[in-house]
């Protein structure tokens, strides 16, 4: 049997279930991108808001292209597990305040009638940095895109988040209605200032005054999340069905930390996130800048590394005293750039990455975060590489996590071992590489990409020293090899 609305009674009395009448949730949420990150964050708040009797935050999700996500939940009352763990420590969630899950690309039509309604009031997003459609050199929309070209030239059928949300915007205005507040909750430095770009850009190719009305009345507050969410594998599923006596498809596993930063910045009615567990402030970027250059920059370090030496888990890469001295320093270059928010204390911080990175429970796989690099390149790690060059200081370990992306872009691990290069980019930087055998070559060739290197900076004799000399160890010597080069000091 499955998760679901008739089984939900039968489950073990230690399953914290949802506790209200969920027939009764008016949909006030509509969320782009239904995967486990939303489904382990932005919906757990939502979540909280209903169990505090607002039941106006019901959430309708949608995936834009692939119909997997709906036909894991659909048969489950769109009902799902939350899993926490940390060392022994487990604690199981039913979330309920999913309502339904569409698919974009079978009836974008309905989609956008769904968003245009008038219990509507909030459009959050996490669809990854491509699924923008941005140069994340300039920021603007990348209009040679065939999906793009498609939303500038017909709003009938949408086929990218921003004409999804431009052509819902659209019937609002015509009824009379507010605008809905857009949310993206994606790691992209001014998240909600270049979803605010893109959508004003294919606005103004259809209608001047949609355009005007958008820009005056619309809301695109910036936001920082914050929560890991490994992959979910059959091993979890079938440990989960072990405890509950019934299957969830859809279970997610996660951590016990949940952190939501919001731009206090509303086009119309929001939940009181300052009472369910979110923070609201004035300016975010303090936040993200914190955690785009800490946790996710070691991230991707931790996921080059770790997976070129064949360590799957971010808890093994950890365990080495190697690995953990590549993450302090890492962080002592990445804490320099930082302007420091009010109520953060750095070492603090930093000790409670290093305790998360640590967590076992996890089972956090490097070559999950190992994906899509092209695009979490620019704000994870170049922007702190930029900054440091500018002040005249050393960027070894910056440096090092570029050059074992780089390596990582071969196609071949320090075992021989080969496997894909998951990334919108993979093609390019296959092609780049073709007939390059020297680390010279090799960081040149990478180094001319410009939709992830600025040509200032891939021009910096410092920069291009430092990745041929880290390049070259990867290439000679391997991961494990090159970490234990690392002064103790």
């Amino acid at each position: 049997m499955r998760l679901s609305n008739a089984t939900l009674n039968s489950l073990p009395e230690d399953i914290e279930r949802p506790g209200y009448d969920r027939t009764q949730l008016i949909k006030g949420v509509v969320h782009l991108g239904i995967g486990a990150f939303h489904r382990a964050h932005q919906a757990i708040i939502f979540d909280n808001a209903v169990r505090k009797g607002d039941k106006r935050w019901g959430i309708v999700g949608a995936s834009l292209r692939s119909a997997s996500v709906r036909d894991a939940l659909a048969p489950q009352d769109c009902l799902y597990s939350v899993v926490e763990r940390e060392s022994c420590n487990e604690h199981v969630r039913i979330i309920g305040a999913l309502r339904e899950v569409m698919v974009g690309q079978e009836n974008p039509v309905a989609l956008v009638n769904v968003m245009a309604a008038a219990d509507t009031h909030l459009v959050t997003l996490t669809i990854t940095e491509k699924g923008y459609h941005l140069d994340l050199v300039t920021g603007e929309l990348i209009e040679s895109n065939i999906d793009v070209m498609s939303d500038l030239k017909s709003l009938d059928r949408p086929r990218t988040a921003a004409g999804l949300i431009v052509a819902a915007l659209a019937k609002r205005r015509a009824a009379g209605l507010k605008p809905f507040t857009v949310m993206s909750c994606d790691n992209l430095p001014h998240n909600g200032k270049h979803l605010m770009n893109a959508v004003l850009a294919i606005a103004k190719c259809h209608d001047e005054m949609l355009h005007d009305w958008i820009a005056m009345q619309g809301a695109f507050p910036e936001t920082m999340v914050d929560r890991i969410v490994p992959a979910t594998n059959n091993d979890a599923i079938r440990t989960l069905t072990r405890r509950l006596g019934v299957e969830d498809r859809a279970m997610i596993r996660t951590e016990p930390f949940l952190q939501w930063v919001i731009q206090n910045k509303f086009a119309d009615e929001r939940p009181a996130f300052e009472e369910l567990g979110a923070q609201l402030t004035d300016s975010v970027v303090p936040w993200e800048e914190a955690k785009l250059r800490m946790l996710n920059g070691a991230h991707s370090g931790i996921a080059y590394l770790g997976a070129l030496a064949g360590i799957e888990y971010v808890h093994e890469f950890i365990a080495h005293p190697s690995g953990r001295r590549f993450v302090e320093k890492f962080w002592d270059e990445s804490a320099s750039t930082l302007s420091l928010p009010d109520g953060l204390d750095i070492t603090a911080y930093r000790k409670a990455l290093m305790q998360r990175f640590s967590n076992a429970a996890l089972q956090h796989r490097t070559r999950q975060i190992a994906m899509d690099g092209s695009q979490k390149l620019p704000p994870r790690l170049l922007t702190t590489i930029t900054i440091r060059l500018k002040r005249h200081q050393t960027i070894e370990m910056q440096a090092l996590a570029v050059a074992a992306w780089m390596q990582w872009q071969g196609a071949r691990d320090d075992s021989g071992k080969t496997y894909v290069v998951d990334d919108p980019l993979a093609s390019v930087t296959a092609n780049k590489l073709r007939g390059m055998n020297d680390a010279r070559s090799r960081v040149a060739a990478l180094l001319s990409i410009e939709a992830i290197f600025p040509p200032a900076l891939a021009t910096d004799q410092r920069l291009r020293d430092t990745l041929e000399k880290w390049l070259s160890k990867l290439m000679e010597q391997g991961s494990k090899a090159t970490l234990e080069c690392i002064p103790l000091d």
